[in-house]
């Protein structure tokens, strides 16, 4: 059985970036991880990290080996 998978990412997004999910303007966050590769996903998936500062910190998803989001951890 194939093994789901983890990909590693900064993210630095102030509360005002954030407010534009909110407000509907933004639906997705881009990003490059560790390893180079440009990974997109949906802005709620990050929503509970939200602080009164942004979102800020080292992130790891896990995804399936279908490449189907599992969940995402906040690492520091």
């Amino acid at each position: 059985m194939p093994k789901n998978y983890f990909i590693r990412f900064s993210l630095k997004l102030t509360v005002d970036q954030y407010l534009r999910v909110y407000q509907g303007t933004v639906k997705r966050i881009s990003v490059i991880a560790e390893n180079s590769q440009r990974i997109e996903f949906p802005a709620q998936n990050i929503r509970k990290f939200l602080t009164h500062d942004g979102i800020y910190g080292l992130f790891e998803m896990e995804l399936s080996c279908e490449n189907k989001f599992v969940a995402i951890r906040k690492i520091r």
